[in-house]
């Protein structure tokens, strides 16, 4: 079961590695829609999240380069 887990990691981090600028405009996209449909109430709420979630697939990507 751990080998399966690492095996996923690598390749998620292979795929933040190729594509972490497409991912992370798309996480961006994606808060931008969930904030325009809340109305603005939980604009810091998703902005953090959008800035961790970023922040996760670089630092992914960027293991993956090392």
């Amino acid at each position: 079961m751990f080998g399966a887990f690492k095996n996923l990691k690598g390749k998620a981090a292979e795929i933040a590695g190729q594509h972490g600028d497409k991912i992370a405009d798309g996480v961006e996209k994606v808060g931008d829609f969930v904030d325009n449909k809340t109305g603005g109430k939980h604009s810091d709420k998703i902005d953090s999240a959008v800035d961790k979630t970023q922040d996760a697939v670089e630092k992914l990507g960027d293991d993956k380069k090392k």
